[in-house]
């Protein structure tokens, strides 16, 4: 990319400014704003919602006009404030878009995240992109098509529903026709949405539910400018961060005139432990870092617990109970089964460590970053540098990775505090790999303890459960969660993490079985304290208790001496679950009472993400060499329901890319650390799954649910993924491993290979 322009632009000059533009966009402070569901609120400052009756995103960002632009020509925009991450957003807006509207899909051009363009929708989280901005442009779409029908039919002076809306245009049954460019006009749309809409049919679809190529994928494997890394603005220059040694390292002085001298560097900018250079080139400001970095003087002191006994440390930690669910009755039992699993902190582990640019121009900071959150980047940045939100923009663009909260939030605040150095020139900010890995914030370890209670016929009668994690959520919106405004002089601290149970989950996600136990009691102990930083990774804390949940019903079945596969079909009750159960074991060809060839093994689990969401089944084949601990995932058949289908290749994707990175957290992830600093500052202290260990193909059916809500599925198969492969694993070798991750030596050792 040898050209980005830094645009100086608002939603009104790109309205007014062109003269071709026949929509306006209203600026009302209360549309600004956004309310984020569940566990994604405590830390972004909650607002009244403006319309709470009006469907997805939509009820914090009523009007119309705030979700599509019709031009004079008759083209048509669509905006979203939900980022593209890789789940395919961009294409399933489109869709849902195109259809409704009723113009071609390749004729529509879409709009990001932008705190000066697009609606509010605070996080990308939670699997919620479909779910809420879908609903919001679906609904918005359809209003609009219906208003530019209207006002044909005045023209036309005809009855609205003698018409039909066809390839941008509304065609009249005689023939006559007027496209959307010569209907609209300035107040034509620029109205507040309604509750309902007429909604096209899913018979009638001739854009959502089929298979559509997406359209962020060409640029990424062919090479062409795609992410924040690419961008190269006239006039940029680069800069570098030097981190300290450790989390509760403190700079103490440092003597900068050397690299301050050195052909190329711009300057080095100093501020409280914040350490950072700006060079005219690339490799000299690595140089520079590299060689800054051993003249800074730090003090460091011993903040982590070290691994020894990880999980004591955490359960001995101060905490706060919540109840998730308690809803115990008197029944008869006739055996317990208890268990405790195990997970360390994992990290986002980013294949293209984080960057941003940024650039000062007449005041206002504008920054181009990967966060998830424009909105709440915007406020926390703006808290950062001590001026008026108005002065910050922030933009999304496209990064190498990742889902949750990885650094891309702290390089656009690296980024914007360089930028202050050199107004006027962009400032393009790249992290180092071992930086990326040190500093991230990190999935909290988890420990879980299960206890079911279950008849004579090993059905569960009682379920308790008990899950000890901190917060899965530290995102931006207050500047304490970035990294260089704790480092800063007069720095910003984190806000203290605080219980919330909510229906979505946090730590607790999915800690509530779906199963129908007839007496359960689901608590979170909440760990006030985080010895390591941590904050949002995909799923947050459903994977791990998906995992303890489903080993669980496997070990249950095989003392009640029934199939795995049965035995959860006789404790679920809701239909839609019954049928993605059902669908991925007659897909993987399962069979009651089957034995898996020497070395192998078969598994399976099923989970709905936070019982909210899209539901998912999962069937797995391994083979596992004892000798070695070596696992070869050999065949994955997968069903899931998303509700009503936009992008059924979209859908079977994630599914695919979930098993792909739960198969990696269960087998490989674990960060490591002692006392002072961590130590898992690359792939061979952090290794992560390789292509060789992919297995051949993954076989996933979407099940069709026609007029039904979307469901979020970009976090559905985590859970059941490491599920189904942990469950094989034990197939294979005859033993259950409680705690996280399944390395070869510990599949050895419970192979009796030690």
């Amino acid at each position: 990319m040898k050209h980005v322009s830094v645009p100086d632009v608002s939603r009104r000059s790109v309205l007014f400014g062109t003269g071709s533009l026949v929509l306006a966009f209203s600026l009302r402070p209360a549309f600004a704003q956004t309310t984020v569901q569940g566990s994604e609120a405590q830390n972004f400052q909650q607002v009244e919602q403006a319309a709470p009756d009006l469907p997805g995103s939509l009820k914090t960002n009523p009007q119309l006009d705030s979700w599509i632009r019709i031009d004079a020509d008759g083209s048509a925009t669509v905006f979203t404030g939900k980022s593209e991450l890789g789940q395919g957003i961009k294409t399933a807006v489109l869709q849902i878009a195109a259809e409704e509207l009723k113009v071609p899909f390749a004729s529509l051009k879409l709009i990001g995240p932008d705190t000066s363009l697009s609606p509010n929708e605070g996080y990308t989280a939670g699997s919620h992109s479909v779910q809420d901005s879908g609903t919001a442009i679906r609904h918005a779409a359809a209003q609009v098509r219906e208003i530019l029908i209207a006002q044909a039919a005045g023209r036309f002076n005809v009855a609205a529903d003698s018409l039909k809306a066809e390839g941008g245009a509304v065609i009249a049954p005689d023939g006559r026709r007027a496209t959307y460019g010569e209907l609209v006009s300035a107040e034509l749309i620029q109205v507040q949405a309604q509750p309902t809409s007429k909604l096209t049919p899913t018979e009638a679809f001739t854009v959502m539910g089929k298979p559509q190529k997406r359209i962020d994928i060409p640029g990424k494997v062919t090479g062409a400018p795609a992410y924040v890394q690419d961008m190269r603005p006239d006039g940029m220059v680069h800069g570098r961060v030097v981190r300290p040694p450790s989390p509760g390292a403190r700079l103490r002085g440092v003597d900068a005139s050397s690299v301050e001298g050195m052909p190329g560097v711009l300057k080095v900018v100093q501020d409280g432990s914040f350490l950072g250079v700006l060079a005219e080139k690339e490799w000299v400001a690595i140089k520079a870092m590299r060689t800054l970095s051993p003249l800074a003087q730090w003090d460091e002191s011993p903040t982590l617990p070290g691994m020894d006994d990880l999980p004591r440390k955490l359960m001995a930690l101060p905490q706060e109970d919540g109840i998730v669910t308690d809803d115990r009755k008197v029944v008869s039992a006739t055996a317990t089964h208890e268990a405790t699993f195990t997970k360390p902190y994992q990290m986002h582990g980013s294949i293209g460590p984080s960057c941003a640019l940024a650039v000062l121009n007449d005041g206002v900071t504008t920054v181009w970053t990967h966060t998830q959150g424009v909105y709440p980047d915007q406020k926390a940045i703006s808290q950062m540098l001590r001026m008026p939100i108005e002065q910050v923009r922030v933009i999304h663009a496209e990064g190498s990775g990742c889902y949750g909260h990885n650094a891309a939030d702290d390089a656009a605040a690296d980024a914007a505090l360089l930028a202050q150095a050199l107004p006027g020139r962009p400032v393009r900010l790249q992290w180092m790999r071992e930086q990326e890995h040190a500093w991230e914030p990190y999935s909290p370890g988890m420990v879980t303890k299960v206890r079911a209670s279950t008849d004579a016929n090993g059905n569960v009668v009682d379920w308790t459960y008990e899950v000890w994690s901190n917060s899965h959520n530290s995102r931006p919106g207050p500047a304490g969660n970035l990294l260089p405004a704790r480092h800063i002089a007069n720095g910003f601290q984190p806000e203290p993490a605080k219980l919330q149970i909510t229906p979505e989950g946090n730590g607790d996600r999915n800690s509530n079985p779906l199963y129908a136990f007839p007496s359960r009691h689901v608590v979170w102990h909440f760990l006030k304290e985080a010895p390591l930083r941590v904050s949002a990774l995909r799923g947050l804390g459903a994977y791990m208790n998906v995992f303890t949940i489903e080993n669980t019903m496997d070990d249950l079945a095989a003392a009640a001496k029934a199939d795995p596969v049965e035995y959860r079909l006789r404790h679920l009750q809701d239909e839609r679950a019954r049928d993605v159960v059902t669908k991925a074991a007659e897909m993987f060809g399962w069979k009651a009472g089957q034995t898996a060839p020497q070395n192998h093994g078969y598994g399976f689990a099923f989970a709905r993400y936070k019982n909210l969401a899209a539901y998912c089944a999962v069937a797995m084949e391994v083979k596992v060499e004892p000798e070695t601990g070596r696992v070869r995932i050999l065949r994955v058949s997968s069903a899931a329901d998303a509700g009503e289908i936009v992008n059924p290749d979209g859908i079977a994707n994630q599914v695919q890319g979930g098993i792909v990175q739960s198969a990696s957290w269960t087998l490989y992830e674990g960060v490591t650390f002692n006392d002072t600093r961590i130590t898992s500052v690359d792939w061979s202290t952090y290794p992560i799954m390789r292509f060789d260990a992919l297995p051949p193909k993954i076989d996933v059916e979407v099940i069709p649910r026609p007029g039904t809500p979307f469901l979020g599925a970009g976090e559905c198969s985590q859970g059941p993924g490491g599920s189904a492969l942990a469950n094989a694993i034990t197939n294979a070798i005859g033993r259950r491993i409680f705690d996280l991750p399944l390395s070869r030596e510990k599949i050895r050792q419970a192979a009796g290979q030690v």
